[in-house]
């Protein structure tokens, strides 16, 4: 209970022990409490700086306890003042702060503040953003596998607003569930309070704050070389409500690898309609966060199963069977 005033559990045992028996000295109190004398000498050191016990007038080697009503009092208002020098000298760090950044950006180089180049950059708008964040932070992840640098990057700015109530949602593709990082990491998310769903494959890299603010790459084939931040509310509200509609169609990142009534999964449909398009096996990889090795055995499997000699003719025997539909 006293824990707020700076006592700890033995502290307090020994307070309310010297409190009900005020003649005891250090040997009764060691009878009666089982703690080594070291401890209880240590102890009675820290309850003396906080003036709850002091030497006796009677015996100036002995301690005695200060009535509770004296020294609890005198302890929490002490405690209410070193509060209070607090509070001030964090509102007017806050101010300095403030200050300090108003100054940072006046000074900084005059950039579009839409257009953010480099990760760098990137990096802190994202970070400006989430610490920000008060209602929602929605978010595409396309590209598979998440690296080690992406999860540290990311795990203390979720972490903050996860604390704060911010609901956190993610999207991120269905061979992101082959990565053992990737899948401790979602894990960790949603242990704290965020969800995340999978879709065979995504448009591009989004981050909707707020339905106030997006941010996507200048090149979705190349999301390090820039980005744009978005406010204007009704793109805004038209990319939310596209998230809106892959979530809804999404598969819980833990649920177990589904087929159709084809037997297809949406991996390999998705596939073939990439690969229906004219997309190389190169790009169709990408798109679906898989290895060239993967896309090719799949790609094979999926020929035997519709006893197909080439790419043409599994095109076409797909086409036959509505499974590019």
């Amino acid at each position: 209970m006293l824990k707020p005033l700076g006592v700890d559990a033995t502290g307090e045992l020994v307070y309310r022990t010297m409190v009900a028996h005020r003649d005891w000295g250090v040997a009764d109190l060691v009878t009666s409490l089982g703690l080594p004398e070291e401890e209880l000498r240590s102890t009675l050191d820290r309850l003396a700086d906080l003036a709850l016990v002091r030497p006796s007038r009677e015996d100036p080697d002995a301690l005695r306890a200060v009535d509770p009503e004296f020294g609890l009092l005198s302890l929490v208002q002490m405690r209410q003042a070193q509060l209070q020098r607090s509070q001030l000298e964090l509102a007017e760090s806050h101010a300095a702060v403030s200050d300090l950044i108003a100054d940072l950006q006046e000074a900084a180089p005059s950039l579009s503040p839409d257009e953010l180049v480099g990760i760098d950059e990137i990096q802190r708008r994202i970070e400006v953003l989430a610490s920000r964040a008060s209602k929602e932070c929605l978010s595409f992840m396309p590209g598979g596998a998440q690296s080690e640098a992406s999860i540290n990057a990311g795990m203390p700015l979720n972490q903050a607003a996860l604390s704060r109530g911010v609901a956190i949602r993610t999207v991120y593709l269905d061979s992101a569930r082959n990565d053992a990082r990737t899948q401790k990491y979602v894990d960790w998310l949603v242990e704290h309070g965020g969800e995340v769903r999978t879709q065979p494959t995504l448009p591009a890299r989004l981050l909707l704050v707020d339905r106030e603010t997006a941010l996507v790459p200048l090149d979705a084939e190349n999301t390090r070389q820039g980005a744009i931040q978005i406010t204007t509310p009704g793109i805004v509200s038209l990319m939310r409500a596209y998230f809106e509609q892959l979530w809804y169609s999404a598969s819980p990142f833990g649920a177990g690898r589904t087929r159709d009534d084809e037997g297809l999964t949406g991996q390999e449909r998705t596939l073939l309609s990439l690969l229906s398009q004219g997309m190389t096996d190169e790009v169709a990889a990408r798109r679906l966060g898989l290895s060239l090795r993967t896309v090719r055995r799949m790609m094979a499997d999926l020929m035997d199963r519709l006893s197909a000699k080439s790419r043409f003719e599994a095109g076409m025997r797909a086409a036959q069977r509505g499974w590019l539909a």
